[in-house]
């Protein structure tokens, strides 16, 4: 216990007698760091956002910012953090907080912190690039595209940041006029070194145990000695437990930084001369997933952007949002069009090695938050068969565009050749017990001219789908009329699509 510590704003910081399941917001604030805010305790608002240091493939470092109250602090023990007090002083201003104050970027103050540490994240990206240097005519525009700046900032780089006073405006225009980090800028310097290696950690306070295995099989081994672990990755979701229902568990397992979980592998069909696949650790980030793919799987590049925020996506996995078996979880669908499969590990029987299975992901759900997952196993990988669809989207329905939980999801994987259909594969969230295949929808479209007769007896198979309910998000009418739409307007999208071609 002793040697357990974070590097927090360039001090080392002990982490021995803090309660197991504190979160890093709560230990931050207990340490005097009151910058990071709770505003909503469930990662939705974005006030106490923090930057932490992670590997980048070159062997450097990261400035990534993630919701510090949904952050187990035992799971930074090695690690670096940097908190808004850690950018800048008050004689001594960092450029995303001069920017802000020079552009009224701040009226009360209590999300500000959260915002000048996402703001800092995009501030130190290393392929954040100027219109000018991108070939624009005018790098004076207020505008590089309508979610860029001039100046290359993502706006998506502040989603999950929220501000009930000052209006966004002035917030955006001060991430709009960021210059670039100066060399002896201590934070950009900093990204040339190597970010910390996760290190093994088991930390016992007052009965409550937390353990960071440094192996996969470690971490099977405690799985399979110990009946009652639960198995933590991003803690997207179990930070929310603990913080708004108040759970404890007697032991966390926490796992999101175990190599063999952070993979990704494409194995192209026509260099292997094999069947192809692509191969997702369970515990790589959401972020980083999108980043290494970049559009390799259209699919899940609609995806991305619609599931949570950039805050939760930097911590969150598939993984995780496989292993709770939500029925309105936004990965299921789109990976159960793809014809997703689940790697599941265990420990072998005498405990010698690690033993791989791997399920369809369509026979992974067996009821409302119940998979064939046992408890002595983890899911190491999604693994998704190649070549891919041709023709695929992915519909969320949702009462806010970003940032929210779908009330449907609705992913679609058709081939289409020479006008009719040859394949399709479509997942389901929001309206069962489970996410699910649309079987009868998919073999009412297999072997039809793809036109409008076929897609509106289609939807209306598609409409019958399913079990849907009425809750606070959506009735089960609506959620029954959103299935029926969905595969209209695909077919709209498909035919909008093939008039741009060929004109």
């Amino acid at each position: 216990m002793t040697d357990i510590a974070v590097t927090v704003n360039g001090e080392q910081r002990p982490l021995a007698g803090t309660p197991a399941h504190a979160t890093a917001l709560d230990w931050l604030r207990d340490n005097g760091l009151s910058g990071s805010k709770e505003g909503c305790a469930e990662g939705e608002c974005g006030a106490c956002a923090m930057l932490l240091a992670t590997p980048t493939p070159d062997g450097g470092t990261a400035w990534t910012p993630v919701n510090a109250c949904l952050v187990p602090v035992y799971a930074l023990d090695g690690q670096e953090v940097v908190t808004a007090e850690g950018l800048g002083s008050p004689d001594d201003l960092h450029p995303v907080q001069a920017k802000l104050a020079e552009a009224g970027g701040s009226q009360c103050g209590y999300c500000t912190p959260g915002f000048a540490c996402s703001m800092a994240g995009e501030y130190y990206r290393a392929d954040r690039t100027p219109a000018a240097a991108d070939g624009a005519d005018d790098a004076s525009c207020p505008v590089h595209d309508a979610e860029h700046g001039p100046n290359g900032f993502d706006l998506h780089a502040l989603s999950g940041n929220l501000c009930r006073c000052t209006g966004y405006r002035p917030i955006r225009d001060a991430a709009y006029a960021l210059g670039s980090p100066e060399a002896g800028d201590p934070l950009q310097q900093r990204l040339a070194q190597p970010a910390p290696r996760p290190v093994a950690t088991d930390a016992e306070v007052d009965g409550a145990r937390f353990v960071r295995p440094a192996t996969l099989a470690d971490a099977l081994r405690i799985l399979h000695d110990e009946k009652d672990a639960l198995l933590v990755a991003g803690s997207t979701d179990w930070g929310v437990e603990v913080n708004i229902r108040g759970r404890r568990a007697p032991l966390v397992v926490a796992i999101e930084q175990l190599p063999e979980l952070r993979t990704l592998t494409i194995e192209d069909e026509a260099t292997s001369g094999a069947e192809g696949f692509v191969e997702i650790g369970a515990a790589l980030p959401l972020s980083e997933v999108e980043k290494r793919l970049d559009g390799r799987i259209p699919l899940l590049a609609q995806l991305f952007p619609q599931f949570a925020s950039r805050l939760i996506r930097n911590r969150g996995t598939f993984g995780g949002n496989l292993g709770t078996g939500s029925p309105i979880g936004d990965t299921p669908p789109a990976l159960l069009a793809l014809r997703a499969s689940v790697v599941l590990a265990s420990l072998s029987e005498d405990a010698s090695g690690v033993v791989l299975r791997e399920v369809d992901l369509a026979e992974y759900f067996t009821g409302y938050r119940q998979t064939v997952k046992r408890p002595d196993e983890l899911i190491k990988a999604v693994r998704i068969p190649l070549p891919l669809a041709t023709t695929t989207a992915f519909h969320k329905i949702a009462k806010r565009r970003f940032d929210d939980i779908s009330s449907v999801a609705v992913a679609f994987a058709l081939d289409i050749d020479g006008g009719v259909v040859t394949g399709a594969t479509i997942g389901l969230g929001g309206v069962a017990a489970t996410p699910l295949r649309a079987r009868a929808t998919e073999d009412a479209l297999i072997g039809k001219p793809w036109n409008i007769a076929t897609v509106k007896a289609a939807a209306e198979i598609l409409r019958s789908e399913g079990t849907p309910m009425s809750d606070h998000r959506a009735s089960s009418e609506y959620r029954s009329l959103m299935l029926n739409t969905a595969l209209l307007k695909l077919y709209s999208a498909t035919v909008i699509e093939s008039k741009e071609v060929s004109a």
